[in-house]
């Protein structure tokens, strides 16, 4: 499902899964729950309100966030 979600988080590849920006901008290549933190928290989001499986912020593609290769 496409949302208009601020943050994308791809498909799971062989070395992680990439993380972007709406926009395109790249976040980076996260390898678990604790990376796709550390970018929200660096892109000014608060962690204590924000939650991995919101999908007014974060879109899941191809799995939702316990999926990482």
């Amino acid at each position: 499902m496409v949302t208009n979600a601020p943050i994308v988080v791809h498909p799971p590849g062989p070395s992680g899964r990439r993380v972007t920006t709406r926009e395109g901008g790249v976040l980076g290549l996260a390898h678990g729950p604790e990376d796709l933190a550390e970018f929200l928290r660096r892109a000014g989001l608060d962690l204590d309100e924000a939650r991995m499986d919101n999908p007014t912020l974060i879109e899941w593609r191809g799995g939702g966030p316990d999926a990482w290769p």
